[in-house]
């Protein structure tokens, strides 16, 4: 179930994303965590990626915001960032923009156990996620794949 502050702190963020020319992907409020931690994802409204100076320049005055809206009653931690910092790959563009970079990518096997394989990701088309695993190419059928996240890399 949703937190219920959650569309309370959308209708506050929305206009103050627009107005700086950034547009607001979503909002989690992470309650399990000891302070609770709002997190609110942007990008540029026209679809760029956001750096994460642009971030912090936007969670300062979100923080102002916040704090003088009395929304929040008790103590919490403000995280912005953009879903494309973030570990999960989602769309076409996260998967354009990582190529290369170390993930791990849940599937089922084909025998429909649930598997792991990481690797570096090489591309993900219309049927397959393909991955670099030690110099060899695996591709994964589309269907069977779960999640793909990215990972730091293992040091041998």
């Amino acid at each position: 179930m949703p937190h219920p502050l959650i569309p309370h702190l959308e209708r506050l963020v929305t206009p103050l994303a627009e107005a700086s020319g950034l547009a607001l992907q979503g909002v989690e409020i992470q309650a399990h965590r000891l302070p609770l931690t709002l997190v609110i994802q942007i990008r540029h409204a026209d679809g760029r990626d956001i750096n994460l100076d642009e971030c912090a320049a936007f969670s300062g005055v979100l923080g102002e915001v916040v704090e003088a809206s009395e929304l929040m009653t008790q103590a919490y931690v403000l995280e912005v960032s953009s879903p494309g910092i973030g570990e999960e790959l989602l769309d076409d563009r996260d998967f354009h923009s990582f190529r290369g970079f170390p993930v791990a990518v849940r599937f089922r096997d084909g025998k429909g156990l649930e598997t792991t394989r990481e690797g570096l990701l090489l591309e993900r088309d219309e049927e397959h996620l393909q991955l670099n695993l030690h110099g060899r190419i695996s591709r994964i059928p589309r269907p069977d794949v779960i999640s793909v996240r990215l990972v730091t890399p293992a040091t041998d």
